[in-house]
């Protein structure tokens, strides 16, 4: 398992879980898509190994912050990465209204983040 200083706030711990699952998720989204479009086998093998150790930061992260603070993070947090990497990497526009949407979401994070007790 991994460790975080327990010197660290929850606020600190949680957003430091939080960011380091989206990143490995965004990974293997980014590896599942080029998978798909090019059939690299190494691709396949950046994915796979991107889900296990999503799993293992995943289960370390509950050691130190709640369940749903951090998950909703990691997927909101995700759900930003996707939408720069489709816009930037694939070309794909989103309309002001998708923004809106992202904003009121990483509000949302911020406070379940920011009024978590535990």
């Amino acid at each position: 398992m991994l460790r975080l200083p327990s010197s660290w706030p929850l606020v600190v711990n949680a957003t430091v879980a939080m960011a380091a699952l989206a990143v490995i998720d965004l990974v293997a989204a980014y590896a599942a898509k080029e998978w798909v479009l090019h059939r690299a086998s190494s691709m396949l093998a950046l994915g796979v190994v991107s889900m296990v150790l999503l799993f293992w930061v995943y289960a370390s992260a509950l050691q130190f912050a709640e369940l749903s603070v951090v998950t909703f993070g990691w997927i909101v947090l995700l759900q930003l990465g996707v939408l720069v990497l489709d816009q930037f990497k694939y070309g794909v526009n989103h309309p002001p209204r998708t923004w809106l949407v992202v904003a009121i979401m990483m509000a949302a994070q911020g406070y379940l983040v920011l009024g978590s007790t535990s």
